[in-house]
């Protein structure tokens, strides 16, 4: 092979990759509007050029739902000590039950700064389930004899253009610094 032609080939390469700018790599977000614990409509309108990360929790659930709401408490403190901007949006799987009332009742338990963190309801169960399956690829599942859910434990990164950019298992150690660091990515 012509050295000429790898070195062409390799310098038209670079040139097409810097003209992309920051793309995303994961799948966007379908637009949506729900209802807060506020009982405001919240949404993707709401959420445009801004980071936010999302999880799937509900009220009533007696194993991983308190340890990952004390986890998005203290992220959402640990962005605030570095000046960073991002929004916290919980889904429950338990929509049924988690009216606006019992979700504030059940933030309030967690963190005293609702400003940024909105947790969303206003759906029917299969919506969510569909919901979370094809917008983040994690499984809601309400068996009909059992008022626990099945629900993924993630948290996902979603870019200020509505992109899901990465997840993360909030029991990793170094989760928190990996989430500063992507937020960061984005808003340079």
């Amino acid at each position: 092979m012509n050295i000429r032609y790898i070195v062409y080939s390799v310098v038209c390469l670079l040139i097409l990759s810097s003209c992309s700018g920051n793309q995303p790599t994961g799948k966007e977000v379908a637009p949506f509007s729900f209802i807060d614990q506020n009982e405001k409509p919240f949404g993707t309108d709401d959420l445009n050029g801004t980071v936010w990360i999302a999880s799937f929790v509900f009220t009533n659930c007696e194993t991983v739902c308190p340890p990952m709401m004390f986890e998005m408490a203290s992220l959402q403190k640990e962005i605030e000590e570095k000046e960073l901007k991002a929004e916290f949006v919980s889904f429950t799987v338990d929509p049924d039950f988690d009216t606006p009332e019992v979700l504030k009742e059940f933030i309030q338990q967690f963190t005293n700064n609702e400003a940024n963190w909105h947790m969303l309801t206003g759906y029917s169960q299969e919506a969510l389930e569909i919901f979370a399956r094809e917008q983040f690829q994690t499984i809601v599942q309400k068996p009909e004899n059992s008022n626990q859910v099945i629900h993924g434990t993630n948290f996902y990164l979603v870019d200020d253009q509505g992109y899901v950019l990465n997840e993360y298992n909030y029991i990793d150690e170094s989760y928190v610094e990996e989430i500063i660091k992507e937020i960061k990515e984005v808003y340079k």
